[in-house]
C-alpha cells in the first residue's frame, strides 16, 4: 500500500460556511442582513442631511416671522391702545374686535375696495407683461436688449424715488399730466387727479402696473425661451396663427411660470401700501381711498387701536393664505408623484 496516499481534506466548518460562529460576518446576523444594514443606515443619514440643511433658515424665519405674528394674533383677542402703550396690562376681549370688524361697512367697503384693485392690477400686470415678454421673443437682439435694459432700470428704480417722480407728474400745481392736456386743448388747469376716487385708484392702478410689469415680463420671457422654436415651427407649418400657437402651445408650456407669477402678483397687490399712502398724502382723500394695507396702518399707528389693527392683519393673513392655497396644494400634489 503507497505511503503517499493523500488524507481526504477536512471538511469545512460549517460555522465559519454560515458566518454564524466566528466567522467574518458579525456574529448572529445572516449575510443578508449584514448587508442590508449599512445601506440603511446610510440611506437614513443621506435623508436626514436635506433637514439639517435647512434648520437654521427655518430656525430663523420661526425667530423673525414666528415671534410678531403671535404677537399681532394675541393682540387681535385683546384692548390694546394708548395706555396699554404706557404700561397697563392689555384687557382681554376675546372675539369682539373680530365682531366689530364684520359689523362695520366701512371695513366691507375696503375689504371689497382691496380685492377688487388687487384682482384689476394682477391681472393687467400678467397681460401687460406676457405682450412684452412675446414681443422681445420676437424682436431682434439690439431692441430686446434695449427693452430689457429698460425693464430692470424701471424695477430696479426705488420705490420712493419711483413715487416723487409720479406724484410730481400728476400735481395739480405744476405737473406735467395737466400741462400736456392743456397744450392738447382740455381744460385740465389746476385738476387735481387725486381729489375723486375713481382717479386715485386709476393713477395707483397704473403706479402698481408700471412697477410690477418688469418682473412679470422677465419672468415670462425666461419661461418662452425654453419653447422649443421646432414645435412652433412645425405648428406654423401645419397651418397654426399666431394666436392660435400662443393658445394651444404657449400658454400651456409656461402655465407653471404664469400661474406662479400671477399668484406673486395677487398676493402682492393685495398688501399694497406705499403707493396708496404717498398718493393719499399727496392730495388724495384718506377716507374713501383706503385699502387694507393703509386701514392697518391707520387703525394701528394713526388711532393707536393695535387690538383693532392687528385683528384685520390677521383676517389680511387668512385672505392671502385661501388665495395662494390652491397653488400650494397643486404642488403638494406635483411633489408626491
Amino acid at each position: 500500500m503507497s505511503t503517499n496516499a493523500q488524507a481526504p481534506p477536512k471538511s469545512a466548518d460549517p460555522t465559519r460556511k454560515s458566518g454564524l460562529h466566528g466567522g467574518p460576518g458579525t456574529p448572529g446576523v445572516a449575510p443578508e442582513r449584514q448587508s442590508t444594514a449599512p445601506g440603511r443606515r446610510a440611506r437614513r443619514r443621506r435623508n436626514r442631511i436635506p433637514f439639517l440643511l435647512i434648520l437654521p433658515t427655518l430656525v430663523i424665519l420661526l425667530g423673525a416671522l414666528g415671534y410678531p405674528l403671535l404677537w399681532q394674533l394675541t393682540t387681535s383677542f385683546q384692548e390694546f391702545g394708548l395706555k396699554q402703550q404706557f404700561g397697563q396690562a392689555p384687557e382681554f376681549v376675546g372675539l369682539a374686535n373680530y365682531t366689530q370688524i364684520f359689523v362695520d361697512p366701512t371695513m366691507w367697503a375696503i375689504l371689497g375696495r382691496s380685492l377688487l384693485f388687487c384682482l384689476v392690477c394682477a391681472f393687467s400686470t400678467v397681460a401687460i407683461g406676457g405682450l412684452l415678454a412675446l414681443l422681445m421673443k420676437r424682436v431682434g437682439t439690439v431692441a430686446r436688449l434695449i427693452l430689457q435694459v429698460s425693464l430692470l432700470l424701471a424695477w430696479a428704480m426705488p420705490l420712493v424715488a419711483a413715487m416723487t417722480v409720479w406724484v410730481w407728474l400728476i400735481d395739480w400745481r405744476r405737473g406735467v399730466l395737466n400741462w400736456l392736456l392743456t397744450r392738447l386743448g382740455a381744460d385740465a388747469t389746476g385738476h387735481n387727479w387725486l381729489a375723486e376716487p375713481i382717479t386715485f385708484f386709476a393713477i395707483a392702478a397704473v403706479i402698481v402696473i408700471w412697477i410690477s410689469v418688469p418682473f412679470v415680463a422677465l419672468s415670462l420671457y425666461a419661461g418662452l425661451t425654453q419653447i422649443s422654436e421646432e414645435v412652433l415651427e412645425a405648428a406654423a407649418m401645419d397651418g397654426a396663427t399666431g394666436i392660435q400657437r400662443v393658445r394651444l402651445i404657449i400658454l400651456p408650456l409656461v402655465a407653471p411660470v404664469l400661474s406662479i407669477v400671477l399668484l406673486l402678483q395677487i398676493i402682492w397687490d393685495l398688501r399694497v401700501f406705499a403707493q396708496i399712502k404717498l398718493l393719499q398724502d399727496a392730495g388724495g382723500v384718506t377716507n374713501e381711498t383706503h385699502l387694507l394695507g393703509t386701514y392697518i396702518y391707520q387703525l394701528g399707528v394713526g388711532s393707536g387701536n393695535f387690538g383693532m389693527a392687528s385683528a384685520v392683519s390677521i383676517v389680511m393673513l387668512l385672505i392671502t393664505v385661501a388665495v395662494s392655497w390652491y397653488y400650494v396644494r397643486s404642488l403638494m400634489k406635483e411633489e408626491a408623484k
